[in-house]
């Protein structure tokens, strides 16, 4: 174990971040790299408007999909690996205890299922991490997973569902066109901080025109 406190925090975020690369190496479900890299870019620069603790920020979007429940963790429970990272780093129990209810908490569960982040740092993280799911990044992100876990692109015999509660939500096998209307669509007015508000209303109006644009080429109205 390296030495607790001794170690400088932008040497644990460097190794944090060789980490979290190699754990995510092969990723073809939209939840790569990439996309860790971008969501930890963007709590940044939100991170600038706002009084928080970068190193908290910094540490749990690099980390928090390390437990997603989409790929076997428990959802609201310990994320069990980002912590085992964290203790073989050495880091104080409290900064493990708010990176751990950041991650426990960060992830959209359903429409109508209640938002129990309460941190700024992890306030700044969600809506970095719900960026990345809309816009022109979002859109090839949903069909990238729609792909991974075998879903149909759209299905116009099955609507979309406003989901109540987590298991209905974790639970859907619906169409890739329907989780736009499930979950991304409704994303702009999930947005925590001013910053991720401007940029999401722009990312959304993208959406709209996309889904109109596929609409047109689905009922062949486009070649009339």
């Amino acid at each position: 174990m390296w030495q607790n406190r001794g170690m400088a925090q932008h040497e644990i975020i460097h190794r944090t971040t060789e980490f979290v690369k190699e754990e995510s190496q092969n990723e073809s479900s939209g939840h790569d790299w990439w996309h860790i890299y971008r969501v930890w870019r963007n709590a940044l620069a939100i991170c600038k408007h706002e009084k928080a603790d970068e190193y908290i920020v910094q540490l749990a979007a690099l980390l928090h999909d390390l437990d997603d429940w989409k790929f076997g963790g428990q959802g609201d429970e310990t994320p069990q690996r980002a912590r085992a990272w964290m203790e073989s780093c050495g880091l104080d129990p409290q900064i493990m205890e708010r990176v751990c209810e950041i991650i426990m908490h960060i992830s959209y569960k359903g429409a109508d299922v209640e938002n129990k982040m309460r941190s700024i740092e992890g306030l700044i993280v969600q809506d970095a991490d719900r960026l990345d799911a809309i816009g022109a990044i979002g859109i090839g992100r949903a069909f990238a997973y729609g792909g991974y876990s075998k879903r149909p692109i759209y299905d116009p015999e099955t609507p979309p569902q406003y989901h109540a509660s987590f298991e209905e939500y974790r639970n859907s096998r619906s169409a890739t066109i329907n989780h736009f209307y499930e979950k991304l669509l409704l994303l702009k007015d999930m947005m925590n901080t001013d910053s991720a508000k401007r940029i999401a209303a722009q990312r959304h109006e993208i959406m709209l025109r996309f889904l109109d644009q596929f609409m047109e080429e689905w009922e062949g109205r486009d070649a009339e």
